[in-house]
């Protein structure tokens, strides 16, 4: 039995690889140990084929297993390339909308007492497309949307640059900046899509929440 196992961010850099074949293995909690690369991180989950699952989960022949760090940001639409921010707002028109809600992320120039030169983010692409499809359903279902648009860079950012566009339309202005705030919070904590912060001296991979 062979599983490919997917690594990214700071595990892929660790690594010195995005993917890893691995044979006999048995569980999702076996991974780790014979990928050979010290302790295991806090925080770490697991998905298999693109669904969060338990490390008992028991793993078969041609399954994929991807290791997800803490996570960062989020994204319904990866974008390579400068965010068109009026166009996630033309996204969620609509003649029964009494409002439209929006929250653009900005890259800063100080980030906790750093001078940053630019962010680097990275997608697990596959998994946080389904995911954020998944979400703007929820979003819309519990506060009663018209539309949801989220779009978010992947790759370099530089200082001033958005780096998240969300914008959400509701028949009432309430709805619509509920469902915007609890779009970003969302996409901060479960979205598989991690940021780097680069600058003068170093870098870092920020977790969740970040």
């Amino acid at each position: 039995m062979r599983v490919s196992v997917r690594l990214f961010a700071g595990l892929r850099e660790r690594a010195g690889t995005g993917r890893v074949e691995l044979d006999d293995v048995g569980t999702v909690a076996d991974v780790w140990a014979r990928l050979e690369l010290g302790e295991e991180p806090p925080g770490l989950l697991y998905a298999v084929n693109r669904e969060y699952v338990e490390r008992a989960r028991e793993l078969s022949d041609g399954d994929e297993v991807a290791l997800i760090p803490p996570v960062s940001g989020g994204a319904f639409r990866l974008v390579e390339g400068p965010l068109d921010v009026p166009a996630a707002l033309r996204e969620v028109e609509s003649p029964d909308a009494g409002g439209i809600a929006s929250f653009v992320g900005t890259v800063r120039r100080r980030s906790r007492g750093r001078d940053v030169l630019h962010l680097e983010y990275e997608a697990y692409e596959e998994m946080a497309e389904s995911m954020l499809e998944r979400l703007a359903a929820e979003l819309t279902a519990r506060h009663g949307l018209c539309a949801v648009a989220i779009h978010h860079r992947v790759g370099r950012v530089e200082i001033g640059e958005p780096s998240v566009a969300i914008a959400v339309s509701a028949a009432h202005r309430a709805a619509a900046l509920d469902a915007c705030r609890e779009a970003i919070d969302t996409l901060k904590e479960t979205i598989p899509l991690w940021k780097k912060e680069v600058y003068a001296g170093g870098e870092e991979w920020i977790g969740r929440g970040s």
